[in-house]
């Protein structure tokens, strides 16, 4: 009976280990995860999402956004304007009936939280 319970015990022991080693895989996984810069991942969505009224070569004359300097400056406004709902005063994207989609909101909201790196 003793050795079923040794067994039993030393059986559960590595169980419980084998879990903490995955565990602290994904998190170094995690942690390898690449930071989100402006030029691989937020200027893509810029240009598609805030054109033409940001991006003065598409004949935008607000504030441009297809510049690094501007969008680090101003990424905690558009953040709050992309989260509001259509019919609040100062939504974006202007004239449009519905918010952007969620991933493209995690966009702006990641590379705020990578550190707003450019490259």
């Amino acid at each position: 009976m003793k050795r079923f319970f040794a067994l039993a015990a030393i059986a559960a022991t590595t169980l419980v280990l084998a879990y903490c080693s995955s565990a602290k895989k994904a998190a170094k996984a995690k942690q390898q995860e690449p930071k989100s810069t402006y030029a691989a991942h937020l200027s893509t969505v810029i240009q598609t999402s805030c054109a033409p009224c940001h991006i003065p070569s598409k004949g935008g004359n607000k504030k441009a956004f297809d510049v690094y300097a501007n969008v680090k400056t101003d990424i905690d406004e558009m953040i709050r304007r992309i989260e509001l709902n259509p019919t609040d005063k100062g939504f974006m994207p202007f004239r449009k009936t519905e918010k952007l989609p969620a991933d493209v909101v995690a966009v702006f909201k990641k590379w705020k939280e990578d550190g707003m790196l450019e490259n």
